[in-house]
Parts: C-alpha cells; sequence; structure tokens
C-alpha cells in the first residue's frame, strides 16, 4: 500500500474544493485516497521536518524557503519511513537521503 502524506490529503482536499468539484468526483477522490495509508503528523515526524529544513539552509537548497512548508513536510514523510517520494515537483531534487521517482513505471 502507498503511503500519501497528511499535507497532501489537504492540499488534494482544498484543491477539489476550490475548483467546486460536485459531490460524485468528491467521492472519487475520496475512494482514491483510501488506497494510500495517509501517515499522520506526529513528534518523530516534527523532528524529520526540523532536521530537513535544517539540513537544506546548511545547502542552500530552496526547500528551506518558508513558501515551501507544504513541500518540506512531504519530503519529511518520504525520509521518516524511508520510502522513495514520487513527484514531478523540481524542487524535490538534490535533497540529500532522499530517493526521489520523476517516472511512472
Amino acid at each position: 500500500m502507498p503511503f500519501i502524506s497528511f499535507v497532501t490529503v489537504a492540499e488534494l482536499r482544498f484543491g477539489a474544493h476550490h475548483a467546486g468539484w460536485g459531490s460524485a468526483r468528491l467521492q472519487k477522490l475520496e475512494a482514491r485516497l483510501a488506497t494510500a495509508e495517509t501517515v499522520w503528523l506526529g513528534p518523530s515526524l516534527v523532528e524529520s521536518c526540523v532536521k530537513l529544513r535544517h539540513d537544506c539552509a546548511a545547502i542552500g537548497h530552496g526547500l528551506s524557503h518558508k513558501d515551501h512548508e507544504a513541500d518540506r513536510w512531504i519530503a519529511a514523510t518520504a525520509l521518516w519511513l524511508r520510502v522513495p517520494l514520487v513527484a514531478h515537483d523540481t524542487i524535490f531534487t538534490d535533497i540529500p537521503g532522499l530517493n526521489l521517482i520523476t517516472t511512472l513505471a
């Protein structure tokens, strides 16, 4: 089962509501989200995010900037779980220790 960060769930739900999706489309989104295990915030994940921001700041990586807060939580979740991150956003490139997958099988 794939994992999904709590932040990603929030972003997807916001985007759907903001775009005015109807109930049928929202139900499809929720069904799709249910196929993944949501990773919720806790003390260990907080520490992972703190370490990631510190490490990124030390090397001048843009993920340390405030405007990438949501992206940082997503990357920290993958690092904390020690799983690859599947994403196409270039902010995730060159993060120390992150296994980034940008192609789908």
